[in-house]
């Protein structure tokens, strides 16, 4: 080969390691035609699936980690011919006795006869050295045993659908499946898990259906209000899914409009009030509307004379537990015991965990059980030490379990039929739960069990569909207390002072003066990085008495020089640099490091953890890790093969080989992943965000996470802007009317 020549390579996709979904970036395991030898590939190729036939242009390269790969430079995807489709099946293993190098063998011997002779003629089968007459008889009768899975495999095949999904296919339908794909071959982006609609429109355009076909149309709509619940909305204006289904299929949008009935019969897609939902998200919110009706009973009703002895009372628990108690809170507390749904709101140093305190311990005085919860790991943790009393995230509250359940969650141990059993239950960060978390809490409450769910309403809305907290204090239907007077004890603190400064979309002092909340003028990124280092190493560990890791730099994005992907590899190299005693992994274009600062970035509700104690000893275990929870890598196996992260709340868990894709360094994270959490000090750059991301409550959000110090570097001019701008990107929601309907309020 001449130099500089690239080399070229065939066979079909067996499996993928990692995708970057963002920028198309695979790795990925070919099974090469001549040989059958397993190459791992790298490159860009944003839509090459499993079992796809492909041809590459390239170079091997030795990676210093991995070892051999083929970095491809441009592909070409082809129709796997029947005698390819025959090999792969007898190489999946659906025969026993026969793997990739013996079937190819019996591929080369019989060409486009084998299956004919397998069946016919199987004793034909031991002219090849490897196979007894014993053996072909074998083989013979497990081919007559599995004719339909072998020919349906075969058949679907031919579309790169991989083995494990076709069997997936052929276990849902059965001998139909040839029938279904011929007429409609959209079903499959509807009945079957893990088949999107984009994989449904390749085959349908590979069996000559028309881009205008009402099959299409009607999925593709589908599919568009799908990715709007990805961008946390739980319905779209019929308008908007329109035109947006129409410039996905590329058709007009009349074209769109006249399937919706179609859609409507068969409740796929419900219409209501102009608006357009999956039947999942629509169903969502009315079942959340229902369950909170039947919760939000009158538990108690204390009469004016009653309530003088009551205030002592919580007078006596405050006292008792050295908390003051001033009338709000005390309020606070009534309506908890008056009420099956009470909300607590307010911003920082307002008092929300002295008044959960306060409710924790006269409950337990009255001798009742309670459970108490958050999102996160973090927030879980921050429950714990705040309240003394140990809390967990909600999944585990609920008992999460590894299959999916709607496409979206895990399966919970927890529901109408196992619910939990307490009196009380208290979630904090409600801002965080997203419509489906809840529907699940709450089907797993029974009505009678008091609910009291706190948050700050001004913070940024859950990462998933809906924003529950502020539809429940929108309807005006529940009991709640709204805290914003700040005590004492925080009116020292400019980070208090400004977050609500931030809040009332009001100007906040930009100087160095401040002990807690300082403002450093700087419009050179290079500048800003630098004295980033500055602070995250030098100076705040000792000033805020914290571990150099515990201090977060917050980024309001996630690419450019000031976004968390490239100043994660900037601060990893300054924080944790390289060390003959600290073993790494490469995977892709990260290195993972021991001792690193990492985060979940996608919800694994099959991920397996233990919690052990003293000496090793597993005291608990469990399976899921998710969106945010954070952690450190404790140890990476001496063959880099995997490595261990312990999660701030204690669980360990082994990640190796795709789950790697599962985590990113987290020296910097995004202001929206930082929902939940709490650190000693926080630093963060603001110098040229994007105009999608300038705006009020991303700033008030990043400001809130500091403990004892807040540190904005950058532009005075950006920051005043975002102060200014108020509320992020509509969210569509309708779970506040839904709320108001189930209360007679509609």
């Amino acid at each position: 080969m001449a130099e500089g020549e690239l080399e070229r390579i065939a066979g079909y996709v067996d499996h993928i390691i990692f995708r970057n979904e963002t920028n198309g970036y695979t790795v990925f395991v070919l099974v090469e035609k001549k040989t059958g030898k397993e190459t791992t590939v790298t490159g860009m190729c944003r839509d090459l699936d499993i079992g796809e036939n492909v041809e590459l242009q390239g170079e091997f390269v030795q990676n210093p980690t991995y070892g051999r790969q083929f970095h491809l430079s441009s592909y070409h995807v082809v129709q796997p011919s029947d005698v390819e489709g025959m090999e792969r099946y007898l190489a999946s293993g659906a025969i026993k006795g026969v793997g990739a190098a013996l079937a190819a063998k019996i591929i080369r011997h019989f060409g486009e006869d084998t299956f004919r002779v397998i069946e016919e003629e199987p004793e034909l089968l031991a002219q090849i050295k490897g196979i007894s007459t014993r053996k072909a008889m074998e083989i013979a009768v497990q081919m007559e045993e599995k004719r339909e899975l072998r020919d349906a495999m075969v058949f679907l095949g031919k579309f790169q659908i991989s083995q494990a999904m076709a069997v997936r296919i052929y276990e849902a339908y059965g001998p139909r499946l040839y029938n279904i794909i011929r007429e409609n071959p959209y079903r499959l982006a509807q009945d079957i898990q893990g088949i999107g609609f984009q994989t449904a429109d390749r085959i349908a355009a590979e069996m000559g259906m028309s881009n205008d076909s009402e099959f299409r149309i009607r999925c593709g709509f589908e599919y568009a209000l799908s990715q709007s619940i990805a961008e946390g909305h739980s319905y779209l204006p019929v308008e908007t899914a329109v035109s947006n289904a129409a410039q996905l299929l590329g058709v007009e949008p009349e074209e769109v409009q006249r399937e919706l009935d179609a859609l409507l019969i068969e409740r796929r897609v419900i219409i209501r009030d102009g608006r357009a939902y999956t039947s999942l998200m629509y169903n969502a919110e009315c079942d959340c509307a229902r369950m909170l009706f039947e919760r939000n009973l009158k538990l108690k009703d204390l009469s004016a004379g009653a309530r003088k002895a009551f205030e002592e009372r919580i007078a006596q628990v405050a006292g008792k537990n050295g908390m003051t108690a001033d009338p709000l809170q005390i309020e606070a507390v009534q309506k908890c015991v008056e009420n099956g749904i009470f909300l607590l709101t307010g911003g920082p140093g307002t008092g929300k965990t002295t008044t959960i305190n306060l409710v924790i311990r006269y409950f337990m005085e009255e001798g009742m059980d309670l459970l108490l919860a958050a999102p996160t790991g973090r927030a879980a943790k921050r429950m714990t030490e705040a309240t003394g009393f140990e809390a967990t995230t909600i999944h585990r509250l609920l008992e999460v379990g590894g299959d999916l359940e709607d496409g979206h969650q895990g399966k919970f141990q927890k529901g109408a039929d196992n619910p939990l059993e307490a009196d009380v239950i208290i979630i904090d960060e409600m801002s965080m739960v997203d419509l489906l978390l809840f529907r699940a809490l709450l089907s797993a409450i029974v009505p009678g069990t008091r609910i009291i769910l706190v948050g700050d309403a001004s913070q940024l809305p859950s990462v998933g569909a809906g924003q529950v907290f502020r539809d429940l204090l929108g309807s005006e239907c529940f009991a709640m207390i709204r805290l914003n007077r700040i005590f004492r004890q925080a009116e020292g603190s400019d980070i208090v002072k400004n977050a609500h400064l931030i809040d009332q979309g009001r100007d906040i002092p930009l100087d160095t003066n401040s002990r807690d909340f300082l403002f450093l003028e700087r419009n050179d990124e290079k500048l800003i990085r630098q004295i980033m280092v500055w602070m995250v190493r030098d100076k705040l560990p000792e000033y805020c008495h914290a571990g150099l890791l515990d201090i977060q730099v917050l980024t309001p994005m996630r690419k450019g020089a000031l976004g968390c992907v490239e100043l994660n590899t900037y601060l990893q190299e300054v924080l944790n640099p390289p060390a003959k005693d600290k073993a790494e992994i490469l995977y892709q274009d990260t290195v993972f490091r021991e001792g690193d600062k990492v985060m979940q970035v996608r919800n694994n509700y099959r991920q397996e953890w233990t919690v052990t104690g003293l000496y090793g000893v597993k005291i608990d275990s469990g399976l899921g890790v998710f969106n945010g929870d954070m952690g450190r890598i404790r140890k990476i196996e001496a063959d880099a093969s995997g490595m261990e992260v312990e999660f701030d709340d204690g669980r360990v868990s082994r990640y190796g080989g795709a789950e790697l894709a599962d985590l990113e360094l987290a020296y910097a994270i995004t202001i929206h992943k930082s929902q939940g959490s709490e650190y000693p000090a926080v630093v963060i750059p603001i110098l040229d965000p994007p105009m999608p991301l300038q705006y009020r409550n991303l700033l008030y959000t990043g400001v809130t996470r500091a403990k004892s110090c807040v540190v904005l570097l950058g532009s005075a001019e950006r920051i005043r802007r975002m102060i200014g701008t108020e509320g992020e990107r509509r969210r569509y929601s309708s779970l506040q009317e839904r709320i108001r309907e189930a209360e007679g309020l509609g």
